[in-house]
């Protein structure tokens, strides 16, 4: 490795004398991973790893300091680990057990994503979407079923009437706080009793507020998911009672981030979720 792969340490960082007395310590290859704790070699600046993406620039680490504050450094060297240098890299994309989805479904070796069936799945938002699909994506690809989120409850009649589900064009509808006496309930019942959706129209619910509830607690590192007042926003509620940044929007998508990282299979979500969701699966790919 060539001398100009240390430049960014610094001499004085990793050795306590002059570069002439002592050779830099090599990087050692480390997986980044969320909630580790890194140190800028050249700036000092430390904080806890919230996330990476893709710039224009290249890959960059999203790294959280202790009171909030977010700065990012691009990945690879350059990087100090419990004082030691290392050289960042991405994971290697998580695999299940041999054979097994992450739903826990029979994987089919060398089966291609079938074309979209007229069916649908419909699902609140953006984050449901994205928390089905990693879960259930692979089942989802090989059935050709396609998952979108809905943006809300309210307007599902509308997009029904649009839509023009049909036998071959069923729609499952996944709803967030589907709880007895609910507007969201109301809404339910309405379709329900449409005649036009009889046999093509499935809407099922799951108890919780929103869907990060769904995941376990001890997932994301906590007891139990706090209590958010009425009349309070719940995602930065949750995020300011487990002490995770929760200024704005950008925080609540970060921290969406850090959760959905911490989910790897079927077993990660409550049960009272991943059987809705297979539930849906069923009734869009009968026959």
């Amino acid at each position: 490795m060539s001398v100009n792969t240390f430049d960014r340490y610094g001499a004085d960082v990793l050795s306590g004398s002059s570069p002439s007395s002592h050779r830099p310590k090599k990087s050692t290859p480390v997986e980044l991973g969320l909630g580790m704790v890194l140190e800028d070699a050249m700036s000092g600046y430390v904080g806890a790893v919230v996330g990476a993406e893709k710039t224009t620039a290249g890959i960059v680490v999203n790294l959280e300091d202790r009171v909030g504050k977010v700065r990012a450094f691009p990945l690879g060297p350059g990087f100090l680990l419990e004082g030691k240098p290392v050289d960042l890299r991405l994971p290697a994309k998580k695999k299940s057990a041999p054979g097994r989805t992450a739903s826990g479904s029979r994987a089919v070796a060398g089966a291609r994503a079938r074309v979209a069936r007229g069916s649908r799945i419909w699902v609140e938002g953006k984050h449901d979407a994205e928390l089905v699909e990693k879960i259930w994506g692979d089942d989802l690809r090989i059935e050709g079923v396609v998952v979108e989120p809905l943006g809300g409850l309210d307007d599902v009649a509308d997009k029904l009437a649009a839509f023009g589900p049909d036998k071959d064009h069923r729609v499952g509808v996944l709803a967030d706080h589907l709880v007895s006496g609910t507007k969201e309930s109301k809404i339910a019942e309405a379709v329900r009793a449409d005649p036009r959706y009889r046999d093509v129209v499935h809407i099922i619910g799951h108890p919780y507020v929103d869907i990060w509830q769904a995941v376990k607690p001890h997932v994301v590192g906590i007891r139990q998911w706090p209590n958010v007042p009425r009349g309070e926003d719940w995602k930065t509620g949750i995020l300011a009672r487990i002490g995770w940044p929760h200024a704005d929007h950008r925080d609540v998508a970060r921290g969406w981030v850090r959760i959905l990282g911490k989910v790897s299979t079927i077993a990660d979500v409550e049960p009272t979720l991943s059987g809705r969701v297979e539930e849906l699966i069923d009734f869009v790919t009968v026959g």
